[in-house]
């Protein structure tokens, strides 16, 4: 999620990282930043703290932060303070960042430094112990200036490097070696990292380490080069080795040297990139769609990222309603358009299940045209991807008029969503680009959950017990998708062949699958073209069930739940008329194959949480029509081309 440059060679340095991390903008971000690293004689004399270490013949190391775009770190590179450093560094590293431990402030910015100001981190990913290691550094004297984990490492990479003691107790042999302090500070982390460092003391040398987080190196013509995402080096190299978890790399102007955990020689296998920029930017997919639909594993996992204290409660910082107040609301209106509409309508499940609280959702657009009843006891929930939907900001503008607290659920940080709400949960879903929404929805979908826990928590419905267990099944979903991803292709083709030619399709489903089938509907028309609507199961018999035909094609949701009986009668009704029926079930369900022509199967959770699960085939179903059908799934709606079926 979060992005990491590094380069260092022969040319200067600022210009080249930042560009770098434009590249690396549609991964998403709230802050940024760089450190440069200079030698001596690239120090303005002007700049008395960095030409006091020049006369002592040492280089400098200048930190540039902002909130906000990369477009403000260039702001700061022009200023006086900044100027000859971007001028004349060298080496640096970079980063844009997604608030996880900390809000997105300049303090929580990364690269973040040692005490003595000599070294400087970038860091991708979580971690996990790092309330403990920061109570232990800091009763042995050191001095933290953020509120994020990643600092942790600045100060363990400055203690090994001035010779602390390792891990096992023995002599520091890492004492001014910084690829060394680097491999004995992670020895201390438990977690997940993509990592760079700089050391002033060191100039022209990046270490790199690699854990459960993207790190990729590469050589060019004018020097070596690190990011989280090839995108980021295909400019300077086609050549890039993916590091490996437990690798380590040290890069100088002169090559890359790679070792292991415990400092021995490796060779890593060296991968040729031969995508374009376009293909590079779709991560090798065939489309941003299919892309987008991939990435909703690591979406689930961002979004949940620091979200559980070590006590078993929710902590969402960013909320901003205190417990109490969270404690008065007494009526829940959730105010969206679109997908964000269909998950609003998965939330109301939730909320009234688990906080028994009253919920509605309702249309953006027709909220802020009514007189709803909204008392300070009202909490408005305005849900919307890019926080700028004008029928959303409309309605939120209306509910603060009439005394209610506003919580906003978007992907976009500093949006009108987030500035104009009193508090926010951000998706962390990064860049969209494909025009159907698919891993936002899941963004939005996970974070409406987390609400609804916080709710059911403030409200005391559930226990820390029940809170725990079912934040864990939350975060098992993660898997679970990939799963469906791993196997179920070979299925949604099948089934998307069977709707390839057809003029129309029904979507149904009972409790969730009903909201869930709304969603896919939604999907199908998106993408395809195709006429698609959506009911609950329920209603077949009041009207729907008169167009069904033989070959029509009716795609249910019905996974085990509750109403998963009275689901398969009414598909039986269907089938009786010759419908071709596609079912999204669980695994293991043999019966479903008795009245579906097609299945398509998710792993078993729970019914609460089946919207995250069981939404994912549907993405899949409405790309794989949209290719049969000859539409180009990354080309917005208006310029999209016609539809012909041969």
């Amino acid at each position: 999620m979060c992005g990491i440059v590094g380069y260092t060679g022969v040319d200067a340095a600022a210009g080249l990282l930042v560009g770098e991390l434009k590249r690396l903008e549609y991964r998403g971000y709230d802050s940024a930043g760089l450190a440069l690293v200079k030698a001596p004689c690239a120090v303005d004399a002007a700049d008395t703290a960095r030409a006091a270490d020049a006369r002592d013949g040492r280089a400098t190391l200048d930190i540039i932060r902002c909130a906000g775009k990369v477009a403000g770190l260039e702001d700061e590179l022009a200023t006086p303070g900044h100027g000859a450093v971007a001028r004349l560094a060298t080496c640096g590293i970079g980063h844009t960042r997604w608030a996880t431990h900390g809000r997105p402030t300049v303090e929580n910015a990364h690269p973040h430094v040692s005490c003595d100001g000599r070294i400087a981190v970038v860091h991708n990913g979580i971690i996990e112990n790092f309330a403990e290691l920061r109570a232990s550094l800091e009763e042995r004297g050191h001095v933290f200036k953020s509120e994020t984990d990643t600092e942790v490492f600045a100060h363990l990479i400055e203690e090994a490097y001035q010779g602390a003691p390792n891990s096992a107790g023995g002599p520091a042999k890492t004492a001014g070696d910084l690829m060394a302090a680097v491999r004995e500070a992670c020895t201390h982390v438990v977690g997940a990292y993509g990592l760079a460092a700089v050391c002033a003391d060191e100039p022209g040398v990046i270490a790199v380490a690699r854990k459960d987080s993207p790190i990729v190196v590469g050589r060019g013509e004018r020097g070596s080069y690190v990011a989280s995402d090839v995108i980021a080096l295909i400019d300077a190299t086609r050549d890039v080795v993916v590091l490996e978890d437990g690798q380590f790399a040290r890069l100088s102007p002169e090559g890359i040297t790679y070792t292991d955990a415990q400092g021995r020689a490796i060779e890593p296998a060296v991968t040729h990139v031969d995508w374009d920029v376009d293909t590079a930017e779709k991560g090798g997919y065939p489309d941003f769609m299919m892309k987008e639909i991939c990435e909703q594993p690591r979406v689930v996992r961002d979004t949940l990222v620091g979200r559980l204290a070590s006590s078993g409660e929710l902590d969402i910082d960013e909320l901003g309603l205190t417990p109490e107040e969270l404690s008065l609301v007494d009526r829940v209106y959730v105010i969206a358009c679109g997908t964000s509409y269909h998950a609003g309508l998965i939330a109301k499940n939730l909320i009234e299940g688990w906080a028994r609280i009253p919920c509605a959702v309702e249309a953006a657009s027709e909220f802020r045209y009514r007189n709803p009843i909204i008392t300070p006891s009202t909490l408005v929930v305005a849900v919307s991807q890019s926080g700028e939907t004008a029928d959303t900001l409309a309605a939120i503008r209306d509910a603060r008029i009439k005394g209610a607290k506003v919580f906003g659920i978007t992907n976009v940080v500093g949006s009108p969503v987030a500035r104009e709400s009193d508090g926010v949960i951000y998706t962390k879903a990064n860049k969209e680009i494909a025009v159907a929404s698919t891993k936002s929805f899941t963004g939005q979908v996970v974070s409406l959950t987390l609400l609804a826990l916080l709710l059911a928590q403030t409200k005391g419905k559930l226990t820390t017990g029940q809170i725990r267990m079912l934040f864990r099944e939350l975060g098992d979903t993660a898997e679970q998708i990939q799963h469906i991803l791993d196997t179920q292709r070979a299925a949604v083709h099948e089934a998307a062949l069977a709707c390839r030619e057809a003029r129309s399709a029904l979507f149904v489903g009972r409790g969730m699958g009903s909201a869930i089938s709304c969603e896919g509907a939604l999907k199908l028309k998106e993408v395809s073209y195709l006429h698609a609507e959506a009911y609950a199961a329920g209603e077949m018999k009041h009207g729907p069930i008169a167009l069904i035909e033989r070959g029509f094609p009716v795609i249910a949701v019905a996974t085990k739940s509750p109403t998963y009986d009275k689901t398969v009668s009414n598909l039986k009704e269907c089938e009786a008329r010759g419908a071709c029926i596609i079912a999204v079930a669980t695994e293991g369900d043999e019966e479903i194959t008795r009245v579906a022509d097609h299945v398509i199967y998710v792993p078993p959770v729970r019914d609460a949480l089946s919207p995250i699960t069981a939404t994912v085939p549907l993405q899949l179903l409405a790309r794989e029509v949209a290719v049969l059908r000859g539409c180009d799934v990354d080309q917005p709606r208006n310029l999209a081309k016609s539809v012909t079926v041969e």
